[in-house]
């Protein structure tokens, strides 16, 4: 009987995800290699899911004070729906964005580090 496949990776956590989760930086073993398996792990042990994950096109979206463009410049890639951050909110792997890897079904590695970000967020 074969074993599942565990991955240790390096959490980084900003503003109001490090808040509730009670540190900045942590180490976190699961099992499974994808961004999705991490995710699913991790908000089963941390109660941070809604803050971070959108369910529907509009609580990702947010109507800002710069114009629509009909054409977007350069390469533009958006997770579908269910699978998209909360305005403001990002997950990152290594530096880059999920939504410019391969999403949720980005592969992760042992040390990788994966970062969830909610900023604090003040209005002038």
């Amino acid at each position: 009987m074969s074993r599942a496949v565990e991955t240790t990776v390096q959490v980084r956590c900003t503003g109001h995800v490090r808040s509730k989760v009670g540190t900045g930086r942590l180490e976190y073993r699961f099992e499974g290699q994808t961004l999705r398996e991490f995710l699913d792990a991790f908000f089963a042990e941390y109660d941070v899911r809604e803050m971070l994950i959108a369910d529907t096109e509009d609580e990702a979206t947010t109507r800002g004070w710069a114009p629509q463009l009909d054409e977007l410049p350069g390469k533009y890639a958006k997770n579908p729906e269910g699978e998209q951050t909360r305005r403001y909110a990002r997950v990152v792997v290594n530096g880059t964005f999920n939504e410019h890897l391969d999403g949720l079904d980005t592969e992760l590695s042992d040390g990788d580090r994966v970062a969830l970000v909610y900023p604090f967020i003040y209005c002038c």
